[in-house]
């Protein structure tokens, strides 16, 4: 399938600079769309976006912290003002902090929903601002399965995560009125820089794709590890004109693992 309406629309992609950001914005500037390419990390950033200028696609990269509401309201505004209407909108910045709750730092906390939640919540409304005076637009948070699942020391990490899924949902039954489409696409175990550095002494990854009785978590039933890729090309299927009648849905794409009716 061939997807339409992504080709010649600004999309802004935040956490870019690595993973499934990434991805999503290779993707997306793969099928045509200008890309504004967001993260905190300046030097990672400028090498993805150069890496997509060199193959000659259309991006620029803008350094700004998700956290900041004023820092994303003129990162939006300069966007743009340098690209034009942002048409498509991705929530891919996050962090995650693992551990127990009894051992959990206030810090941790604080900052894992300051960005997962409170950085979807900055960016979303400064975009959608915008898309509600223009009638048109397709926002799309990148959550995790853990929103839905139950999982040992990611006790902050799902909270977040539940809490972006949520709040995409529900900016998708304000904004429907106004032709915007909002949804989620819900991760499971991916092969990126943020997982292997949850797995060091288990480099194949073997737990994670077979799964962890002694943590109640079952394995993927695809036996394979999603790629940023798979991910990104299920975010490139909901802001097309292929899913134009889909809106507040949670795409899960996990091979299995979370056994999500």
């Amino acid at each position: 399938m061939e997807l339409t309406g992504i080709e010649s629309t600004v999309a802004l992609v935040t956490g870019a600079a690595q993973g499934i950001g990434a991805a999503v914005a290779r993707t997306l500037a793969d099928a045509g769309a200008h890309v504004a390419a967001a993260d905190r990390n300046p030097e990672k950033l400028a090498t993805v976006v150069a890496k997509l200028e060199a193959d000659g696609t259309p991006a620029r990269g803008y350094a700004v912290d998700v956290c900041d509401s004023a820092a994303v309201d003129a990162a939006v505004a300069r966007v743009e003002e340098e690209l034009g209407p942002v048409g498509i909108l991705v929530n891919a910045a996050g962090v995650m902090h693992t551990g127990r709750v009894v051992e959990l730092r206030d810090r941790q906390w604080a900052e894992t929903l300051a960005v997962n939640a409170g950085g979807v919540f900055h960016v979303s409304r400064a975009v959608a601002r915008r898309m509600v005076r223009r009638g048109r637009g397709a926002i799309v948070t990148v959550a995790s399965n853990a929103a839905g699942v139950p999982r040992t020391e990611m006790a902050a990490y799902a909270a977040s995560k539940a809490a972006s899924a949520q709040f995409t949902r529900c900016l998708g039954l304000e904004l429907a009125d106004h032709g915007i489409r909002c949804n989620v696409v819900s991760p499971g175990s991916t092969d990126t820089p943020m997982l292997r550095a949850m797995h060091v002494g288990d480099p194949e990854l073997r737990e994670v794709v077979e799964g962890m009785p002694a943590e109640y978590r079952v394995g993927i039933p695809l036996h394979k590890l999603a790629q940023p890729r798979d991910v990104a090309e299920a975010v490139a299927y909901l802001v097309s004109d292929q899913a134009g009648h889909v809106t507040m849905h949670d795409l899960y794409v996990d091979g299995g693992a979370s056994l999500h009716v």
